[in-house]
């Protein structure tokens, strides 16, 4: 199981991946076995088991959503999971939106992730069934 120091460090990483626009360096950070949890009502809702599957998706999600960081507000860490608070325009009309997305590490890598939305309508509506 690792520490906080392991889950900072590796949650860090990723953010700032995420913030210079790295694509490579995002998908290193993802184990193998990663898998992501999307909530909501929409085509992508449910679990996604498997880096390969999981980066699928999350292609999906951008296409869908055309999806922008406009800024990560905050990375936490604590003895068991990691999070990122990332500020987002979403949609054609750009509408910023926070999401929290919740990290499991496991041996230096994001092992599995548990995205939650501040509003969940418009990305069900921009996703669709």
């Amino acid at each position: 199981m690792p520490n906080e120091a392991e889950i900072r460090r590796t949650v860090e990483r990723y953010a700032a991946a995420w913030k210079s626009g790295d694509m490579a360096a995002i998908v290193a950070c993802y184990h193998d076995d990663f898998t992501l949890h999307y909530f909501g009502r929409n085509a992508l809702s449910g679990d996604h088991i498997g880096k390969a599957a999981s980066l699928k998706t999350l292609a999906e999600f951008s296409k869908r959503t055309k999806r922008r960081l406009v800024s990560i507000v905050s990375t936490l860490a604590g003895p068991e999971h990691g999070a990122v608070i990332a500020r987002e325009a979403i949609g054609p009309n750009a509408v910023e939106i926070e999401r929290v997305l919740v990290y499991a590490v496991k041996d230096g890598f994001l092992h599995e992730c548990w995205v939650y939305d501040a509003d969940q309508r418009p990305i069900d509506e921009l996703v669709g069934s």
